[in-house]
């Protein structure tokens, strides 16, 4: 067992963990955060996106001790009094269906909106390129996020 601490939305996690337990599952299990979804566990589908030191990366390819003395952002985050602009565009383009991959799609997006000003489409559609979704057939998603970039 290896001793932890992660910087999750701002809130310093402390835990004693197996070394092969993914930061997918740190999130979940030692964080009580249940927006990180967990889809192939392989790093394919994209629904564990977070941000580590505000780099899109896929929580079920990293273990938590390599997140030792990271900061950890998960869609939790987003949101604080009212919806981020970027769920504001997701609602207004009815860019979900189920859902499932919404976490992961909108923190693709978020690594981007610091500077989203200086974004062009060619990086939007790439930030969304590695996600996957089996319901929306992405118009939706793409329509979102230009919508919320140009905002």
């Amino acid at each position: 067992m290896i001793d932890v601490a992660v910087e999750v939305n701002g809130r310093l996690v402390r835990a004693r963990v197996e070394p092969r337990l993914t930061l997918a599952d740190f999130i979940r299990e030692r964080a009580h955060l249940r927006g990180t979804h967990l889809g192939c566990e392989h790093g394919v589908c994209g629904a564990c996106t977070v941000l580590l030191d505000g780099v899109a990366v896929r929580s079920c390819l990293l273990f938590a001790v390599q997140a030792e003395g990271a900061r950890v952002t998960t869609v939790e985050a987003l949101a604080g009094d009212e919806l981020h602009p970027l769920q504001r565009a997701f609602h207004r383009h009815h860019a979900l269906q189920c859902g499932y991959c919404t976490p992961g799609f909108l923190m693709a997006l978020a690594e981007l909106w610091e500077r989203r000003e200086a974004v062009t489409d060619e990086e939007l559609l790439d930030a969304v390129a590695g996600q996957l979704c089996r319901c929306t057939g992405y118009a939706g998603i793409v329509a979102a996020a230009r919508d919320a970039f140009a905002r």
